[in-house]
């Protein structure tokens, strides 16, 4: 932080005391939650803890895998792993189809777990959960209020179209990254974190920007 903006701050706290400097805090802790994301303080603002590691670097990335230390992760062979770049209706299978992505059963995940990576301590916990008959209670990372309308399948069907393009002018993006539209870059996340405010400012913005409607019955129940 620049000296000048600090010796401004020190300045500022000095004349309104520790009271004031909180409630200035706080005041601007709000401000952020309300118009965009919250800073990452006190459990704010940042990924969920979910009840199992689902790292979608490696289900729908296709980049080198490294691990924790940053080193490049190997096969059995020896030969450098990659993501395996998965479509997100592979999991998401309903994205297309209607209003919510559904988040894929136990058994649809057992289908390749039954075989692939049954040694590791994350899939051992999902065979656990399908062993017990049990849902794994993910925590949700993307809410709306509950007077919000969204449809996922008009808005992939929307950026799936040919001829609609980006604001930048380049072509709309299909695929994975048609959800990296709203979502961010999700095959590069190890941890599922909400990128955009997805506030009424922000939806409006796009709609503005791709000439869809903005009254108010488009949106709200």
């Amino acid at each position: 932080m620049p000296i000048k903006r600090i010796a401004v701050l020190m300045f500022v706290a000095g004349g309104i005391g520790l009271g004031g400097v909180l409630t200035l805090l706080l005041v601007l802790f709000v401000a952020r939650a309300w118009w965009t994301i919250p800073f990452e303080v006190m459990g704010f603002g940042v990924p969920p803890e979910q009840p199992i590691a689902f790292p979608h670097t490696v289900h729908s990335g296709t980049a080198v895998l490294v691990d924790l230390d940053g080193n490049e992760r190997v096969d059995v062979n020896g030969d450098t792993m990659h993501g395996l770049g998965l479509d997100c209706t592979f999991c998401h299978r309903n994205v297309d189809k209607g209003a919510t992505a559904s988040i894929p059963p136990v058994e649809q995940c057992m289908f390749c777990h039954k075989i692939v990576g049954t040694d590791l301590p994350e899939v051992m916990k999902l065979v656990a959960a399908w062993d017990n008959k049990e849902a794994v209670l993910w925590e949700r990372v993307h809410r709306l209020p509950d007077t919000v309308r969204f449809v996922h399948e008009a808005h992939v069907r929307f950026f799936t179209q040919s001829g609609n393009l980006l604001p930048s002018g380049e072509q709309a993006m299909i695929a994975a990254n048609v959800c990296a539209t709203c979502h961010g870059e999700i095959a590069q996340m190890v941890e599922v974190n909400q990128v955009r405010s997805l506030k009424m400012g922000d939806c409006v913005d796009c709609h503005r920007d791709y000439n869809a409607p903005t009254d108010c019955t488009t949106c709200h129940y």
